[in-house]
């Protein structure tokens, strides 16, 4: 607190808000014109003005709308609560209000000036401590009786660095602090020696703004003439109105009370005096408490008023439906008879139908009769089977330690163990075969199926439960009991009918003239009544058991005995379906026996073609290096040349043809190592067929790099050797890897399991094929030869011709398809970016492989960015290892970006893209959500099965403009691809010209 340079200097203000019982805003005197103009300028300004955006400056001045008279005037923002909502002060009036950011608007310049309310503190006063809160609101409400909208003095003492005044405030004679301390509100604090002020103990200003808030005492609506004081407002002589009148008449229009507000208003003079003070606050307080008082009786009037109202209405209601009913019972009486009958007799008609109809199931019937086919002609286990299975598990053994042998003189013995239980195996077969020839396993299996799908159709799912015989017998005695019951209520229904007939019978005689016998009414009438309650009893009661709905306690004893019958259909389906499996094991084995019993398999179709392709590389070995020494002579001959090119191409063709009949001879090896020969490596390893195998059929031992016509590719890879090159008529890419030892069976091993993964679904898996991996003989390189999609990554299909929408969710698709052959296979591709997805014909994704010399988490751990945005998912940047959903994660960005085009990414502080900045289709959205913000519970399926991708009903709309623009582009790109080649063959004879 600073001592004030002008001290005991005197104001004159009006109260215009109180904070506590020692605080408040006062108004000078001197500037009620300037208030008068701040209104006309904001009233002119604000309803055209812009709302407020973005982070709002606290130092700054905005126009807000006041909630209570819907003007506007000049504020202050003190907090932002939330993203719609702002505390905000009014700094010409001093009180606080909670406002929404569109009630805020920005002012002009010429606006921006010192607020013309000043904050007052009561000089040598403060809060005493530990202040209940109702006294703090009593002390509040009795400072605004003493100076809100009155002309008061102030001494100034002191002001603090924010701009608070220390003041001595007098109304008149009167010393309001003096007041105010005399009742108790505040206390007298201690005064510096220094500066003769106090320090006293400062609230926390949120609190006190959130008390003034809850209970804003004195507001500008808690006053005798409410519509004068509902917003803020300047304090006017009745000169200044009238001088003010025609300006005043654009802008917000200060509403006064009918008596003008002169300034004779708060001259009060020195003639006040502080018992009329307390007259009037005692005054005050009494009429609230009586408005109070008189609320709540008018309250309780209305609320009885409207229970009598009520009443008053039911009442009539109630006498309204008494004379309704008593009309209809007089009315049915008259009819009361026939109606009955009328009754009685629809009853007896659906009785009949329902007889003519079979309730069997009712009663469980059904579970009866099934149980009985399952018991009467149940499959048994069939006597050769375990035998037979023994001898099979002897025969998967041996064959196991055949395939774990190393050493040829201990394999050639377990062959021959193997072969002797072979001969068993082959023996029991035939038995096994023979005894299921003559079993009716198709007609049984057909009749289980019918019989599970009828059930089924009635009752449902089954329940899981446990196979128990007190369950069946809990049936049968509920089966028992339910028909016995049945039998009697169907008698006795018969029996009333009877009887009710036989009345009808005697009534005939009793009307009938010419009938002599005499018999009187009680004798013929009076049982009646009697009969029609037991017949229409009877009937109710077979009708009620015929439809009503069972109970719990029979559904349930029905719903088991279901499951159980249904348990023991499924286990016979099972046996059945075990004896065909192991007949139709047994038929292939009996089939191949024949021709494998005590001899091995030929490997010399093999051998054959090593030797060939052995033949057929010398020759093309032969005439490339004379290819070269023609080209390197004096004397150059074109046509020879072109000669022998025409014999290396055709060479070349016939090597990969002998290789691929290499592929699948090994194929046929490889088939009879796994069913019968597991020692075909052990006894034949010069053929390198474990090798072959342990690769998945990927791995060959005939491929050089320099039978290859290649050419090398840097554009497309500076980090491995990158060389293009035909094959069959395919262009293809040699990627060739640095590998020593160890390295080399890692990249067969990650090789061999992409491979495998690809050959399960091959087209369908959305993979780059592997068409083979060749080690190189001279030096530590391994090469591996995948089909080569010239410009037709991502990258290069974003930055000529971009995916229209649908092209982009075919491609995606296709690639999740990818994901989820790699994840099923548990591989983690980690190495998913622009360039290494390919769009074949702008509609088919597929994956690209990835590096196998490296692990998963050496390939994740390259950061790939796509524009601005980062492909690594936030997990890895913290150190976790790689998954599955860091997979989905750079996913989720490359259809993102696809998605976008080109626009620009925003991020969150992690890095994570904002999708809600786009405008995308719902459907894309929502699995953009899932795939940035939500992978722990996603997986590759669930992206392909998200409703994006989804064929839609009708055909999309064909862009022809689109179509002829991507038409154009290829067209460009195959003369490029022409002159190229042109090229190449121009520079190649100027070679060897110059040579």
């Amino acid at each position: 607190m600073d001592e004030d340079m002008h001290y005991n200097k005197v104001e004159d203000v009006v109260g215009s808000h109180v904070e506590d019982a020692v605080t408040f805003w006062a108004q000078s005197i001197s500037r009620n014109k300037d208030i008068m103009k701040i209104g006309c300028s904001l009233s002119e300004v604000c309803p055209h003005a812009n709302s407020v955006f973005g982070n709002l400056d606290p130092k700054k001045i905005y126009g807000g709308l006041f909630s209570e008279d819907k003007c506007w005037y000049r504020c202050k923002v003190l907090k932002i609560i939330s993203d719609e909502k702002c505390l905000v002060r009014y700094i010409d009036y001093g009180n606080t209000e909670i406002l929404n950011r569109s009630d805020i608007v920005e002012i002009p310049l010429d606006l921006q000036f010192s607020s013309v309310a000043k904050k007052y503190r009561l000089w040598g006063l403060q809060i005493p401590s530990g202040q209940e809160v109702t006294q703090f609101d009593q002390g509040r409400t009795f400072l605004g009786s003493l100076i809100f909208e009155k002309e008061i003095k102030m001494r100034i003492k002191a002001t603090y660095q924010d701009g608070t005044v220390i003041a001595q405030a007098e109304y008149g004679s009167v010393d309001i602090g003096e007041e105010v301390a005399k009742k108790g509100f505040a206390e007298k604090c201690k005064l510096t020696s220094s500066t003769n002020t106090c320090e006293e103990k400062k609230s926390d200003p949120g609190q006190l703004v959130l008390r003034n808030l809850k209970s804003p005492i004195p507001s500008w609506g808690h006053r005798s003439n409410q519509s004068a004081f509902t917003r803020p407002k300047g304090r006017l002589s009745g000169r200044m109105t009238l001088d003010l009148k025609n300006e005043n008449d654009a802008g917000n229009h200060v509403t006064f009370p009918k008596e003008n507000l002169a300034v004779g208003d708060f001259n009060l003079g020195s003639n006040v005096s502080l018992a009329k003070i307390k007259q009037d606050q005692k005054l005050i307080e009494e009429n609230e408490r009586l408005k109070t008082e008189k609320e709540v009786l008018l309250e309780s009037y209305k609320v009885l008023e409207s229970k009598v109202e009520q009443t008053a209405q039911e009442l009539q209601q109630e006498k309204a439906t008494t004379m309704d009913l008593t009309k209809h019972l007089e009315s049915i009486l008259k009819t009361h008879v026939g109606t009955r009958m009328e009754n009685l007799a629809a009853k007896v008609e659906i009785l009949k139908e329902i007889r003519r109809v079979n309730i069997s199931v009712r009663f469980g019937n059904d579970l009866s009769d099934a149980m009985q086919v399952l018991d009467e002609e149940c499959f048994t286990t069939p006597a050769s089977l375990p035998e037979l299975e023994r001898i099979w598990a002897e025969y998967s053994l041996a064959q196991e330690n055949i395939q774990t042998c190393e050493n040829v003189s201990e394999g050639n013995i377990l062959i021959a163990k193997r072969n002797e239980v072979q001969q068993k195996l082959n023996m029991a077969v035939e038995v096994f075969i023979l005894e299921v020839d003559e079993l009716p396993l198709n007609k049984r299996l057909k009749t289980l199926q019918d019989l599970s799908t009828s059930l089924e159709a009635v009752y449902g799912q089954a329940k899981e439960g446990t196979n128990s015989e007190e369950t069946l017998k809990k049936f049968y005695d509920w089966k028992c009991d339910k028909r016995e019951e049945f039998t009697n209520v169907r008698s006795e229904t018969e029996v009333s009918l009877q009887r009710l007939v036989a009345w009808f019978q005697n009534t005939v005689k009793a009307f009938d003239l010419s009938v002599e016998e005499s018999r009187t009414s009680e004798d013929t009438i009076s049982s009646l009544d009697e009969i029609l309650e037991k017949t229409e009893s009877s009937v109710c009661k077979e009708l009620e058991i015929s439809l009503v709905e069972q109970g719990d306690a029979d559904k349930e004893i029905i719903l088991n005995t279901y499951s159980q019958v249904l348990q023991k259909i499924r286990s016979e389906e099972r046996l059945i379906a075990a004896i065909q499996s192991k007949y139709e094991d047994s038929i292939e084995f009996k089939k191949q026996i024949i021709e494998c019993l005590n001899k091995n398999p030929n490997v010399d179709h093999l051998l054959s073609i090593k030797k060939t392709l052995k033949n057929l590389k010398a020759r093309l070995r032969w005439k490339l290096v004379e290819k070269n020494n023609l080209e390197e002579s004096d004397d150059y001959d074109g046509s020879e040349i072109e000669k022998i090119k025409q014999e290396i191409a055709q060479l070349r063709n016939s090597v990969f043809q002998e290789i691929y009949r290499e592929r699948e001879e090994y194929e046929k090896l490889n088939s009879l190592v796994q069913k019968w020969f597991p020692e075909l490596p052990l006894l034949y390893p010069e053929i390198g067929l474990l090798k072959y195998m342990n690769s998945g059929g990927l791995l060959t031992m005939s491929l050089e790099r320099d039978l290859l016509d290649a050419e090398p590719m840097k554009e497309l890879s500076s980090k491995r050797p990158l060389v293009c090159s035909e094959v069959n008529g395919q262009i293809i890419l040699l990627k060739g890897y640095s590998v020593d030892v160890d390295t080399e069976a890692r990249v067969i091993q990650r090789a061999a399991a992409y491979h495998r993964a690809w050959r399960k679904a091959k087209e369908e898996s959305g993979l780059l094929p592997l068409i083979f991996l060749f080690l190189c003989k001279s030096d530590p390189m391994a090469y591996l030869m995948v089909p080569y999609y010239p410009r037709a990554n991502l990258s290069a299909v974003q930055a000529s011709v971009p995916l229209t929408s649908e092209e982009a969710l075919k491609v995606m698709k296709g690639v999740a398809q990818g994901l989820h052959t790699l994840h099923k296979a548990d591989i983690i591709h980690g190495s998913l970016h622009q360039n290494n997805v390919f769009a074949l014909n702008r509609e088919q994704g597929i994956v690209g492989d990835f590096d196998f010399t490296k692990s998963v988490s050496q390939r994740a751990s390259v950061n790939m960015v796509i524009g601005d945005l980062s492909l690594i998912s936030p997990e890895l940047k913290m150190g976790k290892p790689a998954s599955p959903s860091s997979d989905l994660y750079a996913y989720g960005c490359l259809l993102l970006w696809l998605s976008v085009q080109n626009q620009k990414f925003e991020t969150n502080e992690d890095g994570i893209p904002k999708v809600d900045q786009f405008h995308l289709d719902h459907n894309v959205k929502s699995l953009l959500y899932s795939l940035i913000y939500c992978r722990s519970s996603m997986t590759a399926e669930q992206v392909l099965n998200a409703e994006c991708f989804l064929v839609p009903k009708g055909k999309s709309t064909p862009n022809p403009e689109k179509d002829t623009e991507y038409t154009q582009y290829k067209e460009k790109e195959e003369l490029k691809m022409e002159n190229l080649d042109k090229y190449k063959e121009k520079t190649r004879n100027d070679e060897a010209n110059s040579d």
